[in-house]
This record gives structure tokens, C-alpha cells and sequence, in this order.
């Protein structure tokens, strides 16, 4: 996490990662109507991913950043307590955990970057950048997302998993005119 101060206010940037593997076909008999969702955004005709919650490697991303800010870890026991004992399964739940935990930071930027041989992703950059930014409260511009094949030089260039990084930039009023 990089602080930066200004004359108002305290800037920062935190980082976020996620990867899940694609489920398998016996996960998915058992599992039929699962879907691939990335940013909150059914991908259909694709083979899902596994985990316990929706997999949203996006999502997951984005919450493990704004933890980052804030220091409260919600991907873990907490999301784990969310989907196993209260069948709380959106990522999008998760993600609005994380969100009441911002106190003062003021969420300003979000740059997401996947990796992922399959599915193509560009035909859905568009809507999955809407959907996040109406999750945040940002606007579409403020929500950048790129993608990668990965020239199959990792599991996730050779098809096996999506993975995703995400880098948040927030700012907070200072508290004090120390640096």
C-alpha cells in the first residue's frame, strides 16, 4: 500500500488478486445451473468456475483491495461465514462487506487486469466496467479493465482458470497537517 499526502487530503493505492480454477465436468453435473460470473456479470455459454460462492474472480479481486485499504480481511473466515453458514453465495455480498469498512476513504480509481485464455472477454469489458461501477458508486470511466490471453505461459494462459489483479486508488481528508 502506497500513501501519498496532499495538502487535503491522504492518497493510497491497494492491491487486490484472485484466481479460480474452471470447474470440472463432475462439479459441474452436480452443479448444473452454475454460471460464470465476472464482475457480477453472467457470462453464459461458458464453463463456470469453481468455489464455494460464484467464483467472481473480479469481484474477489476488488474485495481483497478494498481490504487492503482498510485492513479488515473479509475474503476468509468472514466471506467463508457469509457462504457456508448463511448460503450467501453473490460476491457482490462480499464486496459490500468490504465497502462499509471505508470509514473515510472515498473510492477514486479501480484497475482491474485478467488473465485468461478462454472466455474472450472483450464483447463483455463494457458491461462488466457498468456493473462494478454501479456496485462502488463510481462512474464507468472510473473503472478500467484489461484482459490477456497469457500466451499460454501460465495455467491461466493455458485455459485452466481465470486470474485477476485489482489496483484501488482512494483518498481520505488528513487528519493532521503532520507528515
Amino acid at each position: 500500500m502506497e500513501m501519498i499526502h496532499s495538502d487535503r487530503y491522504q492518497y493510497c493505492q491497494a492491491i487486490g488478486q484472485d484466481s479460480h480454477r474452471f470447474a470440472s465436468q463432475a462439479e459441474q453435473k452436480k452443479q448444473p445451473e452454475r454460471k460464470l460470473v465476472l464482475g457480477g456479470v453472467v457470462i453464459p455459454d461458458t464453463c463456470p468456475l469453481a468455489g464455494n460462492s460464484d467464483a467472481d474472480v473480479l469481484l474477489h479481486a476488488l474485495t481483497n483491495a478494498v481490504s487492503g485499504l482498510t485492513g479488515v480481511n473479509i475474503l476468509g473466515k468472514k466471506a467463508d461465514d457469509m457462504c457456508l453458514k448463511q448460503g450467501i453465495t453473490d460476491s457482490a455480498c462480499y464486496l459490500a462487506e468490504a465497502v462499509k469498512y471505508l470509514d473515510q476513504w472515498e473510492l477514486l480509481h479501480l484497475s482491474f487486469a485478467v488473465e485468461a485464455k478462454k472466455p474472450r472477454l472483450s464483447p463483455w469489458i463494457d458491461v462488466i466496467r457498468e456493473n462494478i461501477a454501479r456496485l462502488t458508486g463510481l462512474t464507468s470511466d472510473q473503472v478500467g479493465l484489461t484482459a490477456t490471453s497469457g500466451e499460454e505461459l501460465t495455467a491461466f494462459g493455458k485455459g485452466k482458470g481465470i486470474m485477476a489483479f485489482c489496483v484501488v486508488s482512494a483518498r481520505k481528508p488528513e487528519i493532521s497537517s503532520k507528515r
